[in-house]
């Protein structure tokens, strides 16, 4: 297997194994169907004529996976190994072997192997902005139709149900959310449902919805109604609320740490995250073993360091990203178990006159991932330099210094020693 840090031009044709998380099965892609669902091959089949054939130069293969991933319904469902099209079913059974016998903590090192989405896209970025022609890198073998799917279709929809709190397609589609109902997210803003479910009343309420499967197959819509402001005395799933932990939550939506949760139902304490639903005021845990940390982030290559501050549920400043328009930006990053993704935050500034000598300074409300007290804002406004801790630095280190405004540099900088 190749390792998906270096695609190396190779002249023999490849192909790809896929391993599905849920049922730990190992197979050989054949194809993808029209509604985004992967066909495969039994390891112990001999048709070595409808395994997917694919170039395996380096601009080629990259370009060929990107459109083929992206082609699936539900491609998070799946690890994809790539190896040459001779050696596919001898690895596939011996791939298969090792996933039944491997305790979850080995199964955890084929990761090294996989074919990365993540790193893909980032070369392929990195390509076009350094003006490579991509175009002549495909092959005939390799030419697959952008045709991006949904998570769900239209007709999946069970539009009966959508009665019931007084929905329709015309009616999502006018509140432009039908889209990102589809795609399986939760609506981004707050629609007006029916309060009562079976449509006796007319009254509605705010809720955002979310379609999802149930242990049936069938696709049900959730509903999640706004709820009373959280009481952050009483606890939570057996953990007892700090001050700081309030402070985040109402802040930024994330706790910003790991903590044990009893689990209601079998009492076991389980290691998760927690974060609010600001809209619906609903709060929101996800078992660690379910955190998936990107090992690119908008053409940024994360580091291990980087990975366990965002694993661990910390905020991690990153600069140099790229955006969709290819421009640079700066944004801190964090996990929200609530999205089950890692989140941008940008900041505003509070603009201030007359410290300095005139100069009009901004003052942030974050440094460095660490929201500032009405104290240490009122410092930096007179020109005073401020304490701060609980900094953490590209390797996970804690530390801890002073900020202060430079006049020589025009912005707020930061010093371990305080400057005089």
């Amino acid at each position: 297997m190749n390792n998906t840090a270096s695609y190396t031009a190779n002249s023999a044709v490849s192909t790809l194994l896929v391993l599905r998380h849920s049922s730990n099965s190992v197979g050989i892609v054949q194809s993808v169907a029209p509604n985004g669902n992967l066909i495969e091959l039994e390891p112990e089949s001999n048709g070595l004529d409808t395994m997917m054939r694919i170039d395996s130069t380096a601009g080629s293969f990259m370009d060929f996976y990107a459109d083929f991933y992206h082609q699936l319904k539900n491609p998070d469902e799946f690890s994809f190994f790539k190896v040459t099209e001779f050696e596919a079913h001898e690895t596939a059974k011996g791939l298969q072997e090792y996933v039944n016998n491997s305790s979850m903590i080995e199964k955890e090192e084929l990761k090294k192997y996989e074919v990365s989405i993540d790193i893909v896209d980032a070369l392929r970025n990195k390509k076009n902005l350094d003006g490579v022609d991509r175009e002549s890198s495909y092959t005939e073998s390799a030419s697959v139709a952008v045709n991006p799917k949904y998570r769900f279709q239209v007709e999946d929809v069970n539009w009966d149900a959508m009665a019931d709190i007084g929905l329709d397609k015309a009616k999502l589609e006018e509140l432009d959310v039908l889209e990102c109902l589809l795609k399986g997210y939760k609506t981004p803003v707050l629609i007006p449902v029916k309060c009562n479910d079976n449509g006796d009343s007319d009254e509605t309420a705010g809720a955002r919805l979310q379609l999802k499967l149930d242990d049936n197959g069938e696709v049900v819509v959730h509903v999640h109604r706004v709820q009373n402001r959280v009481d952050f005395r009483k606890k939570f799933l057996g953990h007892r609320f700090s001050k700081e932990d309030r402070l985040n939550l109402l802040c930024c939506g994330n706790m910003g740490r790991v903590v044990e949760l009893v689990n209601p139902v079998t009492g076991e304490r389980v290691s998760s995250l927690v974060s609010l639903d600001k809209l619906t005021n609903e709060l929101f845990s996800l078992r660690m073993e379910f955190v998936r940390i990107p090992k690119v982030i908008c053409g940024v290559v994360l580091s291990e360091e980087q990975t366990e501050v965002l694993h661990s549920g910390k905020q991690l400043y990153v600069e140099n990203m790229f955006s969709k328009s290819k421009r640079l930006f700066n944004a801190t990053l964090q996990f929200n178990a609530e999205k089950q993704w890692v989140e941008f935050f940008f900041y505003k500034k509070v603009k201030v006159h007359g410290l300095a000598n005139g100069v009009s300074v901004g003052i942030p409300t974050v440094f460095r991932g660490r929201y500032l007290r009405k104290w240490q804002m009122d410092k930096l406004k007179a020109g005073e330099a401020a304490y701060i801790s609980g900094l953490i630095s590209e390797k996970g280190k804690v530390y801890q210094g002073y900020i202060h405004f430079d006049e020589e540099v025009g912005k707020i900088v930061f010093s371990f020693k305080k400057p005089r």
